[in-house]
């Protein structure tokens, strides 16, 4: 059985993303509605403490917002 896949145009990533886990962080966010430490750990097959640190950085730079236990990509 084949699965099609609609190819969605997304936005270049900004610049300041210089690490490979910050861009697969920073990706995940902004195509999804959020999600917790946990649920990045899990989805992307990172340490929890790795997530948290990408996390520190992105919020550092802006990019990502805090709403109760889950993090959101800043629009």
């Amino acid at each position: 059985m084949q699965t099609h896949v609609t190819p969605t145009r997304c936005e270049p990533l900004p610049e300041t993303l210089d690490s490979p886990q910050a861009k697969l962080v920073y990706l995940y966010l902004t195509t999804s509605d959020g999600a917790t430490v946990d649920d990045l750990a899990d989805a992307l097959s990172m340490r929890k403490l790795s997530v948290l640190s990408v996390l520190r950085s992105l919020s550092a730079d802006g990019l990502v917002e805090r709403e109760g236990d889950r993090v959101r990509a800043r629009n």
